[in-house]
Formats: structure tokens, sequence, C-alpha cells
């Protein structure tokens, strides 16, 4: 099945190369991209086929990747729109709800929308989906392999959800690399190298992380048994506890899922 991507941004980019990774062929991927310069890269770089604007690669594609900036979905949607037939379109532009981009594309319903996350650059992201009941058995599972790529994913059978989705997920890459910048600094105020408070904060997190991934107890499990009784864990874990820092996890987060359903309302609203 060919699939037409329109933008070749880092996103686009990743999940073209984690698709030739699992041995894709590079002849039945294209990219719709507007920028000479990009056009070029993708082109050497990746060896797949590009053009400056939407023609034959996204009316004789099955799948049609739709990988802009929001505010650009709008137009992009105008361009696509005759082209269209029975593909499926897939967009991650974030906060663009599947009845907007519906509508923009003339009530054309076989959409499911994508929420990837940055470490999908690594081949580490987590990716959530939400289909429109038109999309058919094998187009989800077609919209899973290209975003299984680059990483795991997960479907979710409520849009909205989405928004939780993208406070977590979404965002999630920023708060852990905001938690690595505190350990970092502490690491150096207490007198540790640059060079070694940047390999201590990286590999513990990394470390910690693959733990929990691997093990089938909670998380809670795991930091109690590092936790001995009148140690310097507990001690750190007390001082965390009387500065509230795990409500205000939770508090920011949330506000970060209302951020994501006032955008997901402005944006549709505003084109």
């Amino acid at each position: 099945m060919k699939i037409a991507f329109v933008g070749g941004g880092n996103m686009a980019s990743a999940l073209i190369g984690g698709l030739i990774q699992k041995g894709y062929a590079r002849r039945d991927i294209s990219v719709v991209e507007v920028d000479r310069t990009a056009r070029e890269r993708l082109s050497s770089e990746l060896g797949v086929g590009v053009a400056d604007h939407p023609g034959g690669e996204v009316a004789n594609a099955g799948v049609v990747l739709l990988a802009v900036k929001p505010q650009q979905l709008r137009a992009v949607a105008a361009d696509a729109q005759p082209l269209l037939s029975s593909q499926l379109v897939l967009s991650i532009a974030a906060g663009i709800r599947t009845a907007d981009l519906s509508r923009w594309l003339g009530g054309y319903a076989r959409v499911v929308r994508a929420m990837p996350n940055t470490p999908a650059l690594v081949l580490a992201g987590v990716s959530v989906l939400f289909g429109m009941p038109s999309v058919t058995a094998g187009q989800r599972d077609m919209a899973e392999k290209i975003l299984g790529a680059v990483g795991s994913t997960l479907w979710v059978d409520r849009e909205e959800l989405l928004d939780a989705v993208t406070a977590v997920s979404g965002s999630g890459p920023a708060y852990v690399f905001y938690f690595i910048e505190a350990l970092e600094q502490a690491a150096l105020e207490l007198g540790l190298s640059a060079a070694h408070a940047r390999r201590l904060s990286l590999d513990t997190f990394l470390g910690a992380a693959r733990l929990a991934h691997s093990v089938s107890e909670e998380p809670g499990v795991l930091r109690a048994r590092v936790t001995s009784k009148g140690g310097t864990t507990e001690r750190a874990l007390h001082c965390m506890d009387e500065a509230g820092v795990r409500q205000s996890i939770v508090e920011a987060v949330k506000q970060a899922a209302q951020r994501s359903r006032e955008l997901g309302e402005e944006l549709g609203r505003a084109q």
C-alpha cells in the first residue's frame, strides 16, 4: 500500500525512517513538502519520492498522512479533498479534532487522529489513536502499523480522551526532561562535575524507567524497595511530600489536559 505524507518535518521523517527500518519499500512512500530544502533532504537521506503540492501521489495512495502544523491543516485539507476517494486520512496534527478535519475535507470521514510523542524520533515513542466509525478494520491496522514503526501504540474509543493523552504522553517528555534538569542541578550543587552530573542523571532515569517497564510490580512497590527506613531515600521523598511535589505534578497534568481541550476548540473555531 502506498503512503503519501503531506508535510516532511521531524515527525514525518521519523515515521518514514521507522517504516523503512521495518522493511517498507521506499518506492511506496512519497512526501508533499513545500520547502525545497526539506524536499532535497528527504530525497537524498531517505530515498523517497517528493513533490511540492498534492497530486497523483495523494490520489494513488492508500494512506494520506497529514503531518503539518495545526494552523496549516485547513488549507492542506482543501488541497487534498478533490484527490480523496477511499483512502485513509491519518492526521498527527496536534489538537485538530476529527469532526473539524472531516468538515474541512467536505464531509470525508475515513479519518484517524493520532497523538505521537517526541521519543518517536529515536523509535521509542508511544502513539494513541482514535478512528471515526467509517474507518475500516484494514485501515485501522495500517494506521497502527505506521505509528508502530516508531514505538508502541494504543487506541481509545472516545476522542475526548486524547486531551488526557496529550497531557500525559504528548507533553510527558517535557516533564521527564524537567526532572532530569533538576536532578542534574542538584548533582552540580553537591560538587559533582558537569559530565558526571549529566551521566548520573540520564542513566539513573533511563535505568529506572527500563526496570519499571520490565517487571510486573507497580511503581509504588519499586519505590518502596529503594526506600529504607531512616535512610537517604526516605529523607528525600519526605522532603518532596512536604513540598507537595506529587500533587503539583498531578495538577500540572490536569492543567495540560484542560489547555488541550481549549486549543481543540480554538483551532476548530478559528479555522
